[in-house]
């Protein structure tokens, strides 16, 4: 295993964001074809209700919340054994893991009926979606055990400090879901099961791609089933409770689909589509930060070394509002235009682009603080605090339930958009006293120095949009070319504006790279 350095968060960072951006790229073509082949409508809604399930576990294995879990453990077994103890606990943990899910798989299938019910009672009582959504359930529970082998395969490798397969894996899910639209769907009598199909070939994909890079590393052998093995049961039976401490926002737009469910058609597909618009910085940033940040973390507090943990914490924490800030100002200002280029057509009309921008708006305003949960909740595991996020986790979700049910009938489903960022500023607020009481980080006067200069150069790169930027109306009737051509314009020159004035007011490259004093 190669050793660790404060230096090393740079690198993978940067590396784990560029793939990202490319599974991100290839994430809004997926979403492009599907709303141009298939509208917003109620057999999308039924598509996205089966897919919500399947998803949300990816979003919690594959996306960094498993990880939390995992790494430390990892790297506390490497410390102790070396490659051999990693072997092992790999076998033990994959065979238990594989015959767990598949239990759980069966029982949901079973059940697929009372499942749909459960996540959206609105499409399940409908004739015309219930049915459909139930049927393409069976297709995609399967991707339960699939997803889950993919993550636990890609934490081995985040331990070892290979980000690159593990980074490019989600990759495949679009690659899959595009593919199966244009090549499957056109031969079905139901065409929207080409979408059912692609996420089941996916998950095959996607522990395929990261097994040579295991067997490479010589840590690869047969699963084996071994519930006596204390780490298997310490990670069995913490998993759902440790994994739920960082993903209560997963929880909450679960629940959104669930309200959505009882608003007006369509209803679901909106908030999908800003959804997927939220994932773009959050997908890229928080991905990146947080799957790099995990082992520093745990290596620094294995090691005793509180400076370390502090300054590694420290430059995640900048990097966050250096991008974190314009990446809300961007989204909250331009999310009507970019919903009009990205999905606009025919079956996708001018009131879909509008109450999708309305999601959108409210959607962002939860970019930073979901950034923070990424980086300050693996600072409480990684200290051995497992207690404080799930805690913070439970009353994150009793806090959106209260909110969805003040916002929900004034604001319709943008209402539960917001309700949903807001739990999630609750969330970071608390996870952020938590980490300052435990004197694990603190800002000092340079950091709010900076913290300072990062609004500043926000506030006037929002005052220039929002002079340049124009009527919604302008948008919905320009062409793609001329909307994109000016959409990139305003983009790069937002860019230039924020960029051009962190540096007249004096923020440097090092502020961001250089190790911080405490």
């Amino acid at each position: 295993m190669p050793p660790f350095k404060f230096s090393h968060l740079s690198t993978p960072f940067t590396q784990i964001g560029s793939y990202a951006l490319f599974s991100r790229i290839l994430g809004f073509l997926r979403d492009l074809v599907i709303a141009q082949l298939f509208g917003a409508n109620a057999n999308t809604d039924a598509f996205f209700i089966a897919f919500k399930l399947p998803n949300l576990t990816r979003r919690l294995f594959a996306e960094g919340a498993f990880a939390v879990t995992l790494v430390p453990l990892f790297t506390a077994k490497h410390a102790q054994h070396g490659d051999v103890g990693v072997r092992s606990l790999l076998a033990n943990l994959s065979g238990t893991l594989t015959v767990s899910l598949f239990i759980i798989t069966v029982l949901g299938s079973l059940a697929a009926p009372l499942v749909i019910f459960l996540l959206a009672p609105g499409v399940a009582l409908d004739p015309q979606r219930g049915p459909l959504a139930i049927d393409m359930l069976y297709l995609t529970l399967p991707y339960l055990i699939l997803i889950g082998l993919t993550a636990l395969l890609g934490a081995v490798l985040n331990t070892y400090q290979r980000f690159v397969v593990p980074a490019l894996a989600p990759a495949l899910l679009n690659i899959s879901l595009i593919s199966c639209a244009f090549l499957i769907a056109p031969h079905l009598d139901q065409p929207i099961f080409a979408l059912a199909w692609g996420v089941l070939i996916a998950g095959i994909a996607q522990v395929l791609i990261q097994l040579p890079a295991l067997i490479r590393l010589n840590l690869l052998s047969w699963p084996r089933f071994h519930l006596r093995d204390p780490l298997v049961r310490t990670v069995l039976t913490g998993m759902g409770p440790n994994v739920f401490g960082v993903a209560a926002h997963q929880v909450n737009l679960l629940l959104a689909s669930f309200f959505a469910s009882l608003l007006a058609s369509g209803s679901i597909s909106w908030l999908y589509y800003a959804e997927r618009l939220l994932e773009f910085p959050l997908g890229i940033l928080g991905s990146a930060l947080g799957t790099a940040i995990v082992p520093l973390l745990a290596h620094a507090y294995i090691k005793g070394s509180a400076h370390e943990f502090h300054s590694t914490l420290d430059q995640a924490v900048r990097w966050i509002l250096f991008l974190g800030m314009p990446a809300t100002a961007g989204l909250c200002l331009l999310a009507v235009p970019i919903i009009a280029l990205l999905f606009h057509s025919e079956h996708f009309n001018d009131h879909d682009v509008l109450m999708a921008g309305y999601a959108l708006m409210a959607y962002a305003l939860g970019v930073i603080p979901l950034l923070a949960i990424k980086v300050l909740a693996p600072a409480c595991y990684s200290r051995g605090d497992a207690q404080t996020p799930i805690r913070i986790a439970v009353l994150t979700v009793g806090c959106h339930l209260v909110l969805s049910a003040i916002f929900i009938w004034p604001l319709g489903h943008a209402g539960l958009a917001l309700s949903v960022a807001l739990a999630s500023l609750f969330n970071a607020v608390l996870l952020l006293r938590a980490v300052l009481q435990s004197g694990a980080w603190s800002m000092t006067v340079e950091w709010w120095q900076f913290f300072q200069r990062i609004v500043v150069a926000t506030l006037i790169m929002i005052i220039w949009l929002w002079l340049m930027m124009g009527s919604y109306q302008e948008w919905l009737q320009m062409s793609k070319a001329a909307d994109s051509l000016r959409l990139l314009r305003l983009i790069i020159m937002a860019i230039l504006i924020y960029l051009g004035t962190l540096f007249l007011i004096g923020v440097r490259p090092r502020h961001l790279w250089q190790r911080q004093s405490t």
